[in-house]
């Protein structure tokens, strides 16, 4: 590089960093979706309401038990407030498509948020153990931040399936990424401040994070005043959907219980964010394909990859061996719920999308609940390694469902979208 007369001459061969991408090489799947007009300020703050669904479950159990002295008590009020949570979503998501995002998910949070801080100065100051089951209960209300932002891009993006396939797959690692951070940043908070403020920064956060998204009132999808009458339930093939994320929740709940009891220790919480990671990577991977796959395709790799560590942990017994099985595992996590989710999509009738998905999310609560369950008993009765085969089933059982059921609309097992 040299100068002639104050003018910059570049050397022969040298390329200036600045001007190094090609002007006319096409943006990324991802840089084009993100060039959607009000794309980046709802994700912003879809992202900072997300953020704090992997936290209020951790930062509860640390709050009560250690207030308590119970992790039964801890767990029951967890428990109870999932089984509120599967009555109640639903019904918050209907209002949701009936009245609008901003006007349903605002106050629906509000009193969300009330229920975090009473279960909080219900732990501080000692009230009776009724009052945690009620104080959690009211957290119900919390709307289904991710389905919303869903239903956001189905809206945008309506008429191209390509771009939609990469929002749901950002969507996928967007879940993940929370879920991973989430109980990271809950433990640390109550371990490094105090108790109660994994759930107080959780409230704040959640709070802050859908008035920003509600605030978006451009990209909003219009309400249905006419919606259907009655539950995209009817919906032919929406119940065998419903069983493949029933049993799909039973592979997540089933793997996390019976890798906690494997590690036996401090070092399980870093081993489960492998798989969260794995996942992540591979949903920000499946999003820049051209064509997603089928259904059964992704349920398949799913039942394999889960083997991976049974196999590790019968064969090696080495923690090391079962953390890198799980951040392979995870790789199939995110293809199966990007194709799930697309399913759920095409299933829901006009105008009922927030119900439909929240529907597939309260299943899928419902199978991780019933995989924690399954893996605990099967890890105190047979040992842990012994545990890891409680997800092959699970996801077997998904896979064994979606092929009954291939031939009902919607439930194709071919080629996804092209993008």
């Amino acid at each position: 590089m040299t100068t002639s007369g104050g003018t910059l001459v570049l050397a022969p061969g040298f390329q200036d960093p600045g001007h190094a991408r090609d002007p006319a090489r096409p943006p990324g799947p991802y840089a084009r979706l993100f060039r959607t007009p009000g794309a980046r300020a709802f994700t912003a703050g879809n992202l900072i309401a997300r953020l704090p669904m992997g936290m209020f479950s951790v930062s509860a159990v640390i709050m009560i038990a250690g207030a308590r002295g119970s992790y039964a008590l801890a767990g029951a009020v967890t428990a109870a407030g999932l089984a509120a949570t599967a009555v109640v979503a639903p019904w918050t998501a209907r209002l949701v498509d009936r009245y609008g995002q901003a006007r349903v998910a605002v106050p629906a949070t509000a009193l969300a948020v009330l229920g975090s801080l009473a279960l909080l100065l219900c732990v501080r100051y000692d009230a009776p153990d009724w009052t945690l089951f009620a104080a959690y209960a009211a957290t119900a209300t919390t709307p289904n931040t991710g389905g919303m932002s869903r239903a956001r891009w189905a809206h945008l993006l309506k008429g191209d399936p390509g771009a939609l396939h990469t929002a749901n797959s950002f969507e996928q690692a967007a879940d993940e990424l929370c879920f991973m951070l989430g109980p990271v940043l809950a433990a640390l908070l109550c371990s490094a401040l105090f108790p109660e403020a994994g759930t107080l920064v959780g409230a704040v956060l959640l709070l802050a994070g859908v008035l920003v998204f509600a605030a978006q009132r451009a990209t909003e999808p219009p309400v249905a005043p006419r919606a259907p009458v009655g539950s995209p339930v009817r919906t032919p093939g929406m119940v065998p959907m419903l069983a493949v994320f029933l049993a799909t929740g039973a592979v997540f709940g089933s793997m996390e219980v019976v890798t906690i009891a494997f590690a036996d220790g401090p070092a399980a919480g870093p081993v489960l964010a492998l798989q969260a990671a794995g996942s992540c990577v591979a949903g920000l991977a499946y999003g820049r394909t051209r064509r997603g796959a089928g259904l059964r395709t992704c349920l398949a790799a799913m039942t394999a990859l889960m083997a991976l560590p049974l196999l590790a942990a019968a064969a090696t017994g080495s923690l090391l061996a079962v953390a890198g099985a799980l951040l392979v595992a995870g790789m199939a996590t995110a293809p199966t719920m990007v194709t799930g989710m697309g399913v759920i999509q095409r299933l829901t009738p006009e105008g009922r999308l927030n119900e439909g998905m929240t529907l597939a999310v309260t299943a899928l609560l419902g199978g991780i609940a019933l995989g924690s369950a399954t893996g605990g008993w099967t890890v105190e009765h047979v040992g842990a390694v012994r545990g890891y085969g409680i997800p092959v089933a699970a996801a077997a059982v998904a896979l064994l469902t979606a092929a009954a059921v291939d031939r009902r609309p919607g439930l194709s097992c071919g080629s996804g979208p092209s993008t």
